[in-house]
C-alpha cells in the first residue's frame, strides 16, 4: 500500500497507528510539505494561485521561491493589494488531509508526538492508539494584529481554574492553557497587519520563529512546533501605527513586496472577478468597454491625485465598489422606467462618489476640499484621461487649420441652449435630449471607430464630458443629475454653488 496514493475516503478508513504505519506514512514538517506539493504543481504547470492577477512575473515567483527554500514569509504592501487571500490559497499547497493523535489539544503527528498527552496514549496504547484525520482548511489560523493582542492570546498561560479542577500541581504541563501559536501547529499561521502588534508581542515571537520553541511563564518547556508564517504589513515608513521591530524583521527569511495593477487590463480582470452581481439584471445593462475603463482609470487618477495621501494607497476594493454602484444606478433606472434593458450612462459615475469617498485617505489639501469634490474630480480625471483614446484632443483641435471636429456642438451650448442629463431619463429621453444637440451625432459616429449602435448615445454623452473636462463647456453636478452649457456665459451666471465647476485649469 502506497500512502500517496490513497484518496481521501481511503485515509479516513485508517483509525489506528498500527493502520496508519501499515499504508507507509511518515512525518513530514509543514514547510517540506508545501514544498513538495508545490514541486508537483510546478511540473504539471498548475496554477496555485488562480484568480490573483498581475502578479505572475512579480510576486507569485517570489513566493514560490520561498516556499521551496522554507521560509517564513512576509507580504509588504499597500491595502488592497490581495495579501491575505494569497495567504488563504497557500492551504492549497497542503496535502488534503493529515492524521493526528485523537484528543490530542495541539494535534500531534502520530509519528512525532509533541505534547505529554499525545507520547503517553501512545506509550500505553502502541499501534491501537486511536486517530483521527484534519483536512487542509482547517490547517490555517488568521489573528490580525490589535494594539489589545497579548502574550497569553498568542502563546498561552498558566489556567488556575484547571489547576484546581484537575487538582494539579503548577509544576504540571497540563495547567497550561495554550494560545493561537501552539494551537497552529502544523498549519499556515498568519498575523495580519504586523506593525499594529506591540513591540513587546512581537518579542514574543522571537523564539518560535528561529528556534521554534515557545516558552510559557516560568516553565521549562521546550515545543518545537511546526508552523508555517505568513504575515502581512503596510511599509513601515508609510503608517504612524507602528514598525516591526528590527529582530524579528531578521528572522522573517523572506520579505516579497507586493504591488497594485499595472495596466488597466489587469485591473479589469480584478473588479470582474470580484463585483457582487448576483441577483442583478446585469443581461439586461450593456457595459460598454469603456466604462470598464473608466472605472479603473479613477483609481489610477486617485493614486496619482496631490489630494489623496499616497501612503496609505487606493485598494482595489474602490474599483469593485465602483462598478457595483454603476451598475445598481442603471438597475435603478429600470425599475423606475419599467424598461427592459438599458445601456450605463457617463451619469451614472455621479452614482459611483459613494464609493470612493470611503476608500480614498484624504491630505490636510484634500479635506479642505472635502471628500465628495475630491471624488468628483478624481472622475473628470479619469475622463480626461481616457478621452484622447477615442476623440482628438480640443485643445490641439482649436489650434488645427484642418478644421475642429466639435464648433457645431459648442456653437450650439454659444447660443445659450442649456442640456440637461438626469439620472432617472427614460432612454428614450436621454436619446432625445442628447439628439437637439447639432452636429454631436456626427462627431462619434466620424470619430468612434467601431461604434457599436446601442454605444452610439453612451459615447454622445462621453464627448461632452470631454469637451467639458478640457474647458470648452461647464458641466455643473444637479439634485438629479449633470448640466451642460456653454463655459463663458456660464461664468457670468454663477449661483450658489457653481464655484466648483471651476478650478483653475478653467480660467
Amino acid at each position: 500500500m502506497d500512502y500517496h496514493t490513497l484518496t481521501g475516503k481511503e485515509l479516513k478508513q485508517i483509525r489506528t497507528l498500527g493502520q496508519l504505519k501499515a499504508a507507509g506514512y511518515q512525518a513530514k514538517s509543514i514547510k517540506e510539505e508545501l514544498r513538495d506539493n508545490l514541486i508537483a504543481k510546478i511540473k504539471a504547470k498548475e496554477n496555485v494561485f488562480e484568480g490573483i492577477w498581475g502578479y505572475e512575473d512579480t510576486v507569485i515567483p517570489d513566493i514560490e521561491r520561498a516556499i521551496l527554500s522554507r521560509h517564513n514569509i512576509n507580504l509588504l504592501g499597500l491595502r488592497g493589494q490581495a495579501k491575505t487571500r494569497i495567504a488563504r490559497m497557500m492551504t492549497l499547497l497542503l496535502d488534503e488531509y493529515l492524521p493526528v493523535v485523537y484528543g490530542s489539544e495541539l494535534n500531534d503527528d502520530p509519528l512525532a508526538p509533541l505534547t505529554s498527552y499525545a507520547r503517553n496514549l501512545i506509550e500505553e496504547r502502541g499501534d491501537d492508539t486511536p486517530i483521527t484525520w484534519w483536512h487542509r482548511n482547517e490547517r490555517y489560523t488568521e489573528k490580525l494584529a490589535t494594539p489589545d493582542v497579548s502574550v497569553a492570546d498568542l502563546i498561552g498561560d498558566v489556567d488556575p481554574i484547571k489547576a484546581a479542577t484537575m487538582k494539579l500541581s503548577y509544576n504540571d504541563e497540563r495547567v497550561i492553557h495554550y494560545g493561537l501559536v501552539p494551537r497552529s501547529h502544523r498549519s499556515i499561521f498568519v498575523i495580519n497587519e504586523l506593525p499594529d502588534l506591540q513591540a513587546r508581542i512581537q518579542v514574543a515571537l522571537f523564539n518560535i520563529l528561529q528556534e521554534g520553541d515557545i516558552q510559557i511563564r516560568g516553565f521549562k518547556l521546550r515545543l518545537p512546533l511546526d508552523i508555517q508564517f505568513v504575515f502581512t504589513a503596510n511599509p513601515e515608513d508609510y503608517t504612524n501605527r507602528g514598525s516591526i521591530v528590527t529582530p524579528l524583521k531578521d528572522r522573517i527569511e523572506s520579505q516579497i513586496i507586493t504591488h497594485y495593477p499595472k495596466s488597466i487590463e489587469i485591473g479589469k480582470k480584478i473588479t470582474a472577478q470580484e463585483a457582487n452581481l448576483k441577483g442583478k439584471p446585469v443581461e439586461n445593462i450593456h457595459v460598454p468597454e469603456l466604462m470598464k475603463d473608466l472605472i479603473e482609470q479613477i483609481a489610477i487618477e486617485a493614486r496619482a491625485s496631490e489630494y489623496v495621501d499616497e501612503k496609505s494607497g487606493v485598494s482595489a476594493r474602490l474599483t469593485i465598489s465602483a462598478y457595483e454602484n454603476m451598475i445598481s444606478a442603471a438597475e435603478r433606472r429600470l425599475y423606475m422606467n419599467g424598461e427592459n434593458k438599458t445601456v450605463v450612462r457617463i451619469a451614472d459615475l455621479i452614482g459611483v462618489i459613494p464609493a470612493i469617498t470611503g476608500k480614498v485617505e484624504l491630505v490636510y489639501e484634500g479635506e479642505q476640499e472635502g471628500a465628495g469634490l475630491v471624488a468628483y474630480n478624481l472622475i473628470g480625471k479619469a475622463i480626461r484621461s481616457q478621452f484622447v483614446n477615442y476623440f482628438p484632443s480640443p485643445e490641439e483641435k482649436k489650434k488645427s487649420k484642418e478644421g475642429n471636429p466639435y464648433v457645431i456642438p459648442l456653437a450650439w451650448f454659444g447660443e445659450g441652449n442649456v442640456l440637461d442629463i438626469l439620472a432617472s431619463q427614460s432612454d428614450k429621453e436621454y436619446k432625445q435630449a442628447l439628439m437637439e444637440v447639432p452636429g454631436l451625432e456626427n462627431v462619434v459616429t466620424q470619430l468612434v471607430k467601431n461604434l457599436l449602435e446601442r454605444e452610439k448615445e453612451f459615447f454622445m454623452e462621453f464627448a461632452l464630458h470631454g469637451l467639458a473636462e478640457y474647458s470648452q463647456l461647464s458641466k455643473r453636478m444637479l439634485d438629479t443629475g449633470l448640466q451642460f452649457k456653454d463655459l463663458f456665459s456660464s461664468m457670468f451666471d454663477m449661483g450658489p454653488g457653481d464655484e466648483d465647476d471651476f478650478d483653475e485649469d478653467d480660467l
